[in-house]
């Protein structure tokens, strides 16, 4: 099954994996990368740009197939040395970046310089048309249904990815609540050129999460995630535990960031992927956890999505003509 996203990035199917914080590291990566799909691995994982490079070796070290690298461009209360980081992965000869957050137009130069393939995420059609303008090879467009960072306008992917695919003329790569085959279909049925999964990967035997976060996924439905930080306008799809509970109704009472800064902190959701207390901190996770039952390796999923789309493209939607 080949796309543009395939014949572009050199990969074998039409899946890339999400570049999740915390959780997309060497070992998933290039689990994912050697199942034929697009490992990326996530830049600011990595405490500085010395650390990502030995990351980037690491991968290296277990697959000799194409992979990326996430670079987020976030407003923090630290600084952060994405110059640095961006020269890291560049000079780790890394041909593949997704770019996602603020605008990345000011590192556009250096990385199409440097012969990179550049994927900007993005959750409007309008700032997919801005992101092909500024020079991006491909847009990912992630739609409501995602975890993280949902955009503030609520479009879900059955709608956006149309809508996106009608007003750029590059690649377009759905995202937001793909876990199968189905959604694979779907997706090329709407114009995608082909998916990106998160949370489904996230929910695999490679990926370096708690066992117990993992159980939780295959137990929750679609209805067991949150919203939070509309109030700031940073809205953010998470697991719907207790503390998520807590910041929905600081925000109804009108509090600021010097109260909800601390029960969102980052590194108490990493502490969460360690520890496998699901009760432990804000974790995200995307509504496809309700089509999620099992905790297969990357080889196998992979395996399993594109049998079935095959199957359903050939078979059921053949059968109907």
């Amino acid at each position: 099954m080949q796309t543009a996203v395939t014949r572009m990035l050199g990969i074998e199917h039409p899946i890339v994996q999400g570049g999740m914080q915390w959780v997309a590291r060497a070992e998933l990566v290039a689990a994912v990368s050697n199942a034929g799909a697009l490992g990326v691995l996530t830049a600011l994982t990595q405490p500085s740009p010395e650390h990502l490079r030995r990351e980037i070796a690491r991968v290296r070290d277990m697959t000799d197939r194409p992979f990326g690298v996430n670079l987020t461009f976030l407003p923090t209360l630290k600084p952060v040395p994405y110059v640095e980081y961006r020269d890291a992965i560049i000079e780790s000869g890394v041909k593949i970046v997704e770019t996602a957050g603020n605008n990345p137009q000011e590192h556009m130069p250096v990385l199409k310089a440097a012969g990179v393939r550049v994927i900007h995420k993005c959750t409007t059609p309008r700032h997919a048309r801005k992101a092909q303008d500024i020079g991006v090879d491909i847009v990912s467009i992630d739609g409501f249904e995602c975890a993280g960072h949902v955009g503030e306008n609520d479009i879900p992917g059955l709608i956006l990815i149309p809508a996106t695919v009608a007003q750029v003329t590059v690649p377009v790569i759905a995202s937001g609540g793909f876990g199968d085959a189905r959604g694979l279909v779907a997706a090329l049925a709407l114009g995608a050129e082909g998916i990106n999964m998160g949370t489904r990967f996230m929910c695999t035997q490679e990926s370096p999460v708690h066992e117990a976060i993992k159980q939780a996924i295959t137990q929750s439905s679609e209805t067991d995630t949150r919203l939070i930080l509309r109030s700031l306008r940073n809205t953010s799809r998470v697991w719907r535990n207790q503390l998520s509970g807590e910041v929905v109704e600081l925000e109804r009472a009108g509090a600021g960031i010097d109260r909800i800064g601390p029960l969102v902190a980052g590194a108490k959701g990493r502490g969460v992927y360690e520890s496998g207390d699901v009760e432990g901190g804000i974790w995200t996770v995307g509504m496809i956890q309700g089509l999620i039952d099992d905790i297969p390796s990357c080889g196998d999923l992979v395996r399993r999505i594109m049998d079935q789309a095959h199957g359903l493209v050939t078979g059921r939607l053949a059968s109907l003509l």
